[in-house]
């Protein structure tokens, strides 16, 4: 059972009891794809537990006329699969970890961030403008996304393109792409194309240096209550080190920033020989405002280990007992001490500027 005597039950399996964890998802297609990742990984560590998915709509998923920026509400795709956790109807749930906010509800942590695929973004074209790019789409093309960080950033490099607003789980998107003839194109997250298994409609793919991805792009999360010390011990074990760090470093830029989805943030990490490069950037919402920079810290990745019991052990949001705490800390760092460079540079202005301005459209 769990820790706190929450959903975790058994189930007869020919004749003998079998545990069942119950795994929170989201409804969509992608939503559903990336839960069974996630269960799959578990089912081969844990052959003798039964899992059970349990799928629910969330605010994001319901308002779909309305561009994220706007509604107003941090938690937009985790509150209901929060709620279902708090309630004891599910024991984990899977989330794409840049939903999920960098300091979450009391009684809730990250027990397990996995590896991360391309956290890039990619264009799709219309069947019409296949062959073609951002650059040699035609003047005043439409380019749909929800996203204010692609938009500050492309509308900066493309000046000829309009970028509208675009929502619906990817199937919609991709839809309203190829049946409408309002966009020329959308931009996407390379990941869920692929955990799709549409890797052929990406016709461009935008590297860090023409579009940075956003804060844990990329990245499955598995959220538990945080004081179930049971399943946080079960799903540990699917912590990615090099991933970890890097989101860790990415979601510490994020909150020291106090950014969020209604001011484009964007980041980009690599880990290579022992160091830790952390860029970020923020932008004005039309782009022509921008500050980044770079920093970098030595940070080994580490083989897992055990460390000592810790009175809070989470670091924005996360807990990975079983990663060495001196490497977490200075990735932790990194990401404040960069956000710390920019708003001494005035990065601020720019933040608040772009949230004033976003309020009113």
């Amino acid at each position: 059972m769990s820790g706190n005597g929450g959903a975790a039950t058994t189930a007869e399996e020919n004749g003998s009891k079998m545990r069942v964890i119950r795994v929170g998802t989201r409804k969509s297609q992608l939503a559903r794809i990336q839960t069974d990742t996630v269960v799959a990984m578990l089912k081969a560590l844990y052959p003798g537990i039964q899992f059970e998915i349990i799928a629910m709509s969330t605010t994001g998923d319901k308002i779909l006329d309305t561009a994220l920026s706007k509604i107003g509400e941090k938690s937009l795709f985790t509150k209901e699969l929060e709620n279902a956790l708090e309630k004891n109807e599910v024991d984990l749930v899977v989330h794409s970890l840049k939903d999920v906010p960098t300091i979450l509800p009391p009684g809730f942590t990250i027990g397990a961030i996995c590896k991360r695929e391309n956290p890039c973004d990619a264009v799709v074209f219309h069947p019409k403008f296949i062959g073609k790019t951002l650059e040699t789409l035609p003047e005043k093309s439409a380019v749909g996304t929800s996203s204010l960080r692609r938009v500050a950033q492309l509308q900066r490099k493309f000046p000829h393109l309009e970028f509208k607003s675009i929502r619906g789980n990817l199937n919609t998107r991709l839809r309203k792409l190829d049946e409408l003839q309002e966009f020329s194109a959308i931009v996407l997250a390379v990941a869920g194309l692929q955990r799709m298994g549409w890797q052929n409609r990406v016709g461009q793919i935008l590297h860090p240096e023409e579009c940075m991805y956003a804060v844990g792009q990329g990245a499955l999360a598995v959220e538990v209550r945080a004081k179930d010390q049971d399943i946080l011990d079960l799903v540990s074990v699917l912590h990615d080190p090099e991933t970890l760090l890097r989101c860790i470093a990415e979601r510490a830029f994020l909150r020291h920033l106090e950014g969020g989805c209604s001011v484009p943030v964007a980041v980009h990490t690599v880990m290579k020989d022992g160091q830790l490069y952390l860029t970020g950037g923020v932008w004005s919402l039309d782009g022509s405002d921008s500050m980044q920079e770079t920093m970098q810290a030595t940070i080994q990745v580490p083989v897992q280990q055990e460390d000592g019991p810790e009175d809070d052990p989470q670091l924005v949001g996360i807990t990975a007992r079983n990663i060495p705490r001196g490497a977490q800390l200075a990735a932790e760092n990194l990401g404040i001490s960069l956000a710390s460079l920019l708003l001494n540079k005035g990065a601020k202005n720019i933040l608040d500027v772009a949230r004033q301005l976003n309020d009113v459209r």
